[in-house]
């Protein structure tokens, strides 16, 4: 079967992300009461497979976060 998978993955809880800190003071520079910005990652694919929940999740661990400092949660679709 065709899945369409997205992934999100950020930063732990507490964790320093320097990107969501940069951009979060240049939108108050810009008069935006914007706080505690945080900036995911997205992967968007295609997956061919039987058991779509268990290889995502291989993936997540393996790849595309590192399990000390990422947190992640994805969603499957089946395609028609």
């Amino acid at each position: 079967m065709k899945w369409k998978v997205r992934v999100i993955v950020r930063l732990k809880e507490g964790l320093n992300d320097p990107e969501g800190r940069v951009i979060g003071k240049a939108l108050r520079n810009l008069g935006y009461a914007v706080e505690n910005l945080r900036v995911p990652k997205c992967f968007e694919f295609e997956l061919e497979s039987e058991e779509p929940e268990k290889e995502v999740e291989e993936m997540c661990r393996k790849l595309l976060a590192n399990p000390l400092i990422h947190a992640w949660e994805y969603s499957i679709e089946r395609v028609e």
